[in-house]
């Protein structure tokens, strides 16, 4: 499985945010269902926290796709 690096601004991104930032859904509404639907992963553990701070090193895993989140700066 292959891993997408997404760089964010210091000090963190919510995963909401994060979701968009990365393509992973088009718009805030489908980030919401997703996650209330329990089909994100953050680091191996399904995610129902919309509003869940990443801060870097992160994995996010959606329908087969994984992301690091990765802090610059």
């Amino acid at each position: 499985m292959t891993e997408e690096i997404i760089e964010v601004k210091p000090p963190f991104i919510k995963l909401e945010q994060f979701l968009k930032l990365s393509s992973a859904v088009e718009t805030g509404g489908m980030a919401k269902v997703i996650i209330g639907e329990g089909l994100v992963k953050v680091d191996g553990e399904v995610c129902l926290m919309r509003g869940k701070k990443l801060r870097g090193g992160e994995k996010v895993e959606v329908e087969g796709k994984v992301f690091v989140c990765a802090v610059k700066g």
